[in-house]
């Protein structure tokens, strides 16, 4: 039966950071069919940081009571530099980390990732067998990340996770989800995921997923939305809800083992 990987992104862009808190609620969405947890490096009171010590309480914490997969974001609009925002690549917990395609708007802001930028994160990752998710926003950023393969081979599997919804980035219809998904390569060794930022439905995930998705990301820094009217007051509910969604398709999320299995996870990293 084929297994899709849940990812959880469960701290919103302007929530405090409660490691206790957060640690209670990603344990959870590991029992309701998580195996990734993604987050970034922040301050308590949910400031992009420099200092990665709270993102590393978190991983902890929640290690301590889930074998999630600890994925680490080098992303998020601030100020760092490249190697500033690859910080948290140090955490020896962290297994997979983002690695950002390219430069676009995001919002007001300019998301700044240059060819220097992507090989800089892309040597980082690989010197530290931490598994890249490349987090491209439109279609010319997986020409970027192959560009870079081709002086800078990438070890397999390449997982790339298509964002949509944001301003300035990839629309989040159906008929984007196709031309973007058009532009993947073709082959065994590609993977491929999406995230929905602020969605108000199921319905391009639900695409993906019947199209093929590897994985889908799910959690309060996409999205909130539970069913029409309904917030989500924790992100198992989000969870819970896709895992539903997945079963009546006749598939299953994977569990943390199966997605390092999948995703070859290197062994060092594991237990």
């Amino acid at each position: 039966m084929r297994k899709v990987i849940i990812s959880v992104a469960p701290v919103g862009s302007a929530d405090p950071v409660s490691p206790d808190t957060l640690a209670e609620d990603v344990a959870r969405c590991a029992v309701e069919g998580a195996s990734i947890c993604h987050l970034h490096a922040k301050t308590r009171g949910g400031v992009l940081s420099t200092d990665p010590s709270v993102m590393t309480e978190c991983f902890e914490k929640i290690g301590k009571s889930c074998d999630i997969i600890a994925q680490a974001s080098t992303g998020g609009i601030s100020r760092m530099n490249i190697r500033q925002r690859c910080n948290p690549l140090k955490d020896r917990r962290v297994e997979s980390a983002s690695l950002n395609g390219g430069s676009c708007n995001l919002g007001e802001e300019v998301y700044c990732n240059s060819f220097e930028d992507i090989r800089y994160c892309a040597k980082e990752v690989y010197a530290r067998r931490i598994l890249p998710e490349f987090e491209v926003f439109e279609i010319g950023m997986i020409h970027n990340i192959l560009t870079v393969a081709r002086k800078l081979p990438f070890q397999k599997p390449l997982l790339f996770n298509l964002v949509f919804g944001h301003q300035g980035g990839m629309p989040s219809t159906i008929g984007h989800l196709f031309a973007f998904y058009s532009f993947l390569p073709k082959d065994p060794d590609t993977y491929w995921g999406v995230t929905h930022y602020g969605r108000s439905g199921w319905d391009l995930i639900a695409a993906a997923i019947a199209m093929g998705a590897n994985l889908v990301r799910i959690g309060f820094e996409d999205s909130r939305w539970l069913s029409e009217g309904q917030q989500a007051e924790k992100n198992y509910q989000l969870v819970s809800r896709l895992a539903c969604l997945i079963r009546a398709m006749g598939l299953e999320p994977a569990t943390p083992k199966e997605a390092r299995q999948m995703l070859r996870i290197h062994p060092s990293h594991m237990g």
